[in-house]
């Protein structure tokens, strides 16, 4: 097995926190028929899912390296908040995108000061920025559950066990997307968010942190610094450095909970749409999940007691890393495919899945610029929940019990994993409501020391 080389690179963690027709180049055969809710998907049976899995993830049930349960998620089935609904139908028309894929709005062609929704409601797959408008939509559905928190574990893999663990302290907080109340108005930069990462544990790299802000502005590139506690200084970091892996991992920042490049840093095409299958939480298409409300406003993901990842379970003899807690449910998909416009940029194509009805990622796939396949991450989705807080308000969440975003690295044979949390009492919040200082550059090296 490969030794990790540990480098300092500016990323963000995201835990919280996503065949009839082939498109070309997914590397699926035509899609198979038989496998229905309450079958097992397994070395048995990973015949009847060709053409419904990326090819690297099928051989992981052949091998019964992975093995899941399907489940029942009909395509009709959603639950749409209701702002979220109304917004996206209000959208229909309103915006249009410019050369570089910004979104702007058709009647003056400038920008919006505030979206909620998707964007894009109506995609037309003859439309050259079907692509980038699809990509759009996944990220506002995204910025519609808020601001978030998640102390989470980042755990490095080999095929038959745990590595190397980093815990990690996430904070996202958006400036669009979210409900009109959780918005802040007061927007001089024109951020469309901030985000800060906090290395708590090994003791080795604790301390280190990395604070990234995106602009609205499309011309304007994202904003990065890292902080280093053996160099006591904050250094600026390249938007390039995006791509890298954090602290010798194979996951990074422009993962983000799925994706989380700037879309305007790419050019994108549709390449077409698929029937595939995808890893769900299994409790919360039941309905079922747990949230606290927090004294100072906020939800609380509380989960079950539960092994979820192959290593926690000594009976397990697949992947260390394998999602042993998830569902496979088979839903439409887009598959949208990203070209950087940075030469340095580490992949040379980026290969998306995102769900056709509410545009949630499956399956990240990333290749080298000369097209080999290097690293393809897999997340997990939920139907989203109602809760209601102490004053009678109903608020949306995900409604997770467990998570899953691996990225794994294909050449190497290993995978980094994230979405477990750190501690029983660790955090995974939502719709929190932060100081803006939070964020700024001169607090970075305060949370790093």
């Amino acid at each position: 097995m490969p030794t990790r080389v540990l480098i300092p690179a500016v990323v963000m963690l995201v835990a919280l926190v996503a065949n009839g027709v082939r498109a070309q180049g997914t590397g699926g055969a035509a899609a198979s028929d038989g496998l229905k809710p309450g079958d097992v998907l397994d070395q048995r049976t990973w015949q009847r899912a060709e053409g419904l899995l990326p090819l690297e993830i099928l051989k992981h049930y052949e091998k019964n390296e992975y093995v899941n349960s399907i489940a029942d998620w009909p395509a009709n089935v959603y639950n749409w908040p209701e702002d979220f609904l109304a917004g996206s139908k209000q959208n229909a028309g309103r915006y249009t995108t410019g050369k570089l894929g910004e979104i702007l709005e058709s009647a003056s062609g400038k920008q919006p000061a505030y979206i909620i929704g998707f964007p894009f409601p109506d995609i037309d797959p003859a439309d050259p920025a079907a692509g980038v408008k699809i990509l759009w939509n996944f990220y506002y559905r995204t910025y519609y559950f808020g601001n978030l928190r998640a102390e989470s574990q980042l755990n490095m893999m080999s095929p038959g066990s745990l590595e190397r663990r980093l815990d990690v302290d996430v904070r996202f907080m958006y400036y669009d997307g979210v409900p009109e109340q959780e918005r802040v108005k007061n927007n001089p930069q024109n951020f469309l968010y901030q985000q800060l990462v906090e290395v708590m544990s090994p003791n080795d790299l604790q301390g280190t942190g990395s604070l990234s802000w995106r602009y609205r502005d499309p011309q304007k590139r994202d904003s990065s610094w890292a902080y280093v506690p053996a160099l006591r200084r904050v250094r600026a970091v390249s938007p390039a450095n995006r791509s890298d892996g954090f602290l010798g991992s194979d996951m990074s920042q422009d993962d983000g909970p799925f994706f989380d490049g700037k879309p305007e840093d790419f050019d994108w095409k549709l390449k077409g749409e698929v029937d595939t299958l995808r890893l769900v939480d299994p409790l919360n298409l039941q309905g079922k999940s747990a949230n606290s409300w927090l004294p100072d406003g906020g939800w609380r993901a509380d989960w079950p007691e539960m092994k979820f990842l192959g290593y926690m379970d000594s009976q397990w003899r697949g992947m260390s890393w394998a999602p042993i807690g998830a569902g496979l449910a088979k839903r439409r998909f887009y598959v949208i495919e990203a070209t950087p416009r940075d030469k340095y940029y580490l992949y040379g194509k980026i290969e998306l899945y995102l769900d056709k009805i509410s545009f949630q990622g499956a399956w990240n796939r990333k290749f080298s610029w000369k097209g080999e396949l290097l690293n393809t991450e897999q997340v997990m989705a939920w139907n989203p929940h109602t809760v209601i807080r102490p004053n009678g308000k109903k608020d949306w969440v995900q409604g997770s019990n467990q998570a899953f975003q691996c990225a794994e690295n294909i050449k190497l044979e290993r995978a980094t994993v994230a979405g477990i949390k750190s501690s029983p009492t660790a955090n995974f919040d939502g719709r929190l409501v932060f100081d803006p200082k939070v964020f700024d550059l001169d607090a970075l090296s305060q949370h790093g020391k």
